[in-house]
Formats: structure tokens, sequence, C-alpha cells
């Protein structure tokens, strides 16, 4: 794929400003839903204490958000299409700013569907996001260097990833109450002070729905460059003609699991160090973000240096199987080194996102913007995997038996990075 004219981000013309400014302001979008998704294993034990659920009710949090990315990714794909990535770009936001003020109803309501419709609407509009700014960050710019320019917008998402649990522990985990003190009160104290619990979710998403408002509204007023593609041709009629590309529908199949993988390690975390270290839970989201989000952070710097010398499918092969191996001490360690192995897992799994994504779409030509919008699609594995995870850990006992789900989905992104990524013509 050919951007009409490819970027130097280093030279000065007006036409590069206006690409690099471009970038910078779409890099921002990927720290923002990099945010709000590392809030959820925020939200999980908030609202797993707050309503008494079971851990496979509480990862509703996690299906109500990526079932979205299996709804919304097609429309978002022929919203870019027909309206251009800019469009696409402003609704997305919109229905990000709308979910997130949607917070305020739902704790007064104190109802738990609520949330979760909050948590959809909100995904809908990352759902449209991500389908835009993933393409638009890796076309804005040398074609050659694409995976390292997707690894580097995706860093900001491990910025957000360190940040969110940070701030999220301190403006929600500690305005509850303990266990012990919820057990001393009687049934109506008890069900005030849950409700008071759930309420102290309502600043911090009045804040960010103000937030996503203000950069709408740059957006609005800014001029993006548009990507068009050299010699086009005529546009696939149908989602079967693009999966005949054998390694989008392996990169489908690899985002799938991964992303399951992913959710699976972030969102349970809390519970996870809680359990198999007996962390309390202000501490386990100081582990959260300090280390898995830091990790994941460098991480992907690091692998977007690492690039430079080791080609992106082989970097997302190796890392894939030390994850296998961090999986295997993670479900079978104890003490504190089940959490450190997650915390090393976070750190290999920081490329896989974006490096998946960009193998996946590369020579799709035509297709590109369906392409993008399955592979958004396949993101409802973050909606699938985790439930089976929370059964298995419900059914044993032991959250750390539940990580031979995020072990199995390693498997196969090794087998993605090492063989299935190839583009074969058909």
């Amino acid at each position: 794929m050919q951007p009409s004219n490819p970027a130097n981000l280093g030279s000065q013309t007006p036409a590069n400003n206006r690409t690099r400014f471009a970038f910078i302001m779409v890099t921002s979008l990927f720290f923002m839903w990099g945010f709000v998704h590392n809030m959820d294993p925020i939200l999980i034990p908030h609202l797993k204490k707050s309503f008494s659920l079971s851990t496979l009710q509480s990862s509703l949090v996690d299906s109500a958000v990526f079932i979205a990315y299996f709804l919304m990714a097609l429309p978002a794909g022929f919203i870019m299409k027909k309206y251009g990535y800019k469009s696409g770009i402003i609704t997305g936001l919109s229905l990000f700013a709308i979910g997130s003020f949607l917070f305020i109803p739902a704790a007064n309501t104190q109802q738990y569907l609520f949330f979760l419709m909050a948590l959809f609407i909100i995904a809908c509009g990352l759902t449209i996001l991500e389908t835009a700014a993933n393409p638009y960050a890796s076309l804005l710019g040398d074609p050659a260097t694409a995976t390292q320019r997707l690894n580097f917008a995706q860093s900001f998402n491990g910025l957000a990833a360190t940040l969110a649990p940070i701030i999220g522990a301190r403006v929600i985990l500690t305005k509850g109450f303990s266990d012990d003190a919820l057990q001393a009160m009687d049934a109506i104290s008890r069900q005030a002070a849950l409700a008071s619990e759930a309420a102290s979710v309502k600043m911090p998403y009045l804040v960010l729905g103000c937030c996503i408002v203000l950069i709408a509204l740059v957006f609005a007023f800014i001029k993006l460059p548009e990507i068009h593609e050299e010699d086009r041709q005529p546009a696939a009629k149908s989602i079967w003609h693009t999966l005949h590309h054998k390694h989008l529908l392996f990169a489908v199949l690899a985002q799938f699991f991964y992303v399951g993988a992913q959710v699976c390690v972030f969102s349970f975390f809390i519970l996870f160090a809680v359990k198999s270290s007996g962390l309390d839970r202000v501490k386990a989201a100081d582990y959260l973000g300090w280390g898995c989000g830091m990790a994941f952070m460098i991480g992907r710097f690091a692998g977007t240096f690492f690039m430079r010398y080791i080609k992106p499918n082989r970097l997302l092969a190796v890392y894939a199987l030390i994850n296998v191996a961090l999986c295997a001490v993670a479900i079978t360690a104890n003490g504190m080194l089940p959490v450190y192995a997650v915390i090393g897992i976070t750190f290999f799994m920081s490329i896989m996102f974006p490096t998946i994504f960009s193998l996946g779409i590369q020579n799709l030509g035509p297709d590109t913007e369906l392409g993008s919008s399955l592979i958004i699609m396949s993101i409802v594995g973050g909606a699938l995997l985790p439930p089976i995870l929370g059964y298995i850990s419900d059914k044993t006992g032991n959250i750390q038996t539940g990580y031979w789900v995020p072990l199995l989905c390693f498997v196969y992104v090794a087998w993605f990075g090492w063989k299935g990524y190839e583009v074969k013509q058909h």
C-alpha cells in the first residue's frame, strides 16, 4: 500500500508539518482509549464488591466492552470508507463522551446493567476510533516504517496503562469501606455504604467525558491530511473476498486470541494479585500501574527499537513463546513470583496488537479498510475469553488456574509470528 504523499516527519515543509501535527493528534487518541480501557481492571473489583458479584459476573465488564468491537467494527469500516478518517474519529469521540457521561445516571440508579450499557456505548466509540486511528497512523508516513510508527503511537497506549490504574485506584478504590467494616454493618447501612461506593465513579468519568469533548472539538476544526491509494482497484464487494487473503484470516484469529489474553491478564490482575500473593486492592493496583503498565509502555518503546534490527514477525514469535513460559510460572508459582511473572507477560505482549495489525493489513490494497475492520472485529476475543477464565476460577477456587487461557492464546500468536503472517497470492 502506498500513501499518496509519504511523509518524512523530519522535513519542515508545510505539508509535512501538517502530517506531523496529524500524527501527534492521532497518537493522543491511543492514550485516551488506553486510559479508559485500563480503568476496567479498577471497575471489575469495584463493581464486584459493590454488587456482590462472582468472578464470572464481574467479567461481564469486559464482555460489554469487547462485544461492541464485534458489532461495530464493520459499520466503523463503512464510515471510514464513505466519509473518511476525520469523520470516523469525530464520530468515535462523540460516542466515547456520551458513554462516559452515562456513568452519572448509572451510578444514580444503582443498576449493574446500566453500567454495562454505558461501557458498551464507550466501546462503540472506541471501536470507530481504533478502526480509524490504527490504519491512519500506519499509513501516515513512509510505508517501510509503518510497523515501527504504529508501535510508537501504541506506546502512548502503554503510558495510559501505567497511569490509569494508579489514578483510578485512588479516586475509586480508596473511597470504599473495608470488608471487615461492611460485615460489621446492619443490612440497611451496608446497602447505603455499597451505594456510596458505586457512586464514586461519577466524577472520574465526568472529567474523562469533558476531556473527550475538547479533543473532538480540536479534531473538528483542524485539517487532517487524507490518505489515498495510488492505482486503486475496485473495492471488494464482500467480506469473503477480503478473507481470501490468508494472512489476514490468520491475523484476525491471532488478534482474537491476543486481545483475549491481554484482557485476561490486565482485567483480572487485581483479583489475581490479591488471591495469589495476599496484596490489598490498592497495593495490587499500584503493581498493576507501576508494574504491568510501566512494563507494557517500556515494552512498546523497546519493541519499536528492536524492530530496527529484528523482523517484526520474528520478534512477535519470540515474545509469544516467552509469554507461554511466564504463564506457566503464573499458574504454578507461589508468593510474589506469580505477580512478577504477570508483569513480565505485559512487557512481552506489548508489541503484539500493533504488530499483528500491521502484518495483517500488509499488501491488502483496496481491501485495507475492510481488512482493518475485520481485525478490529476480532477484538471480540476480549469479550469471550475472560468469562472462560472467570468460570475456571470460580469452579476451581483458584484464579491462577485460569491462566491456562492466556497460555494457549500465546501459543497461537507464536505460530502466527513464525508462519501465519506470510503473504500469499490468491
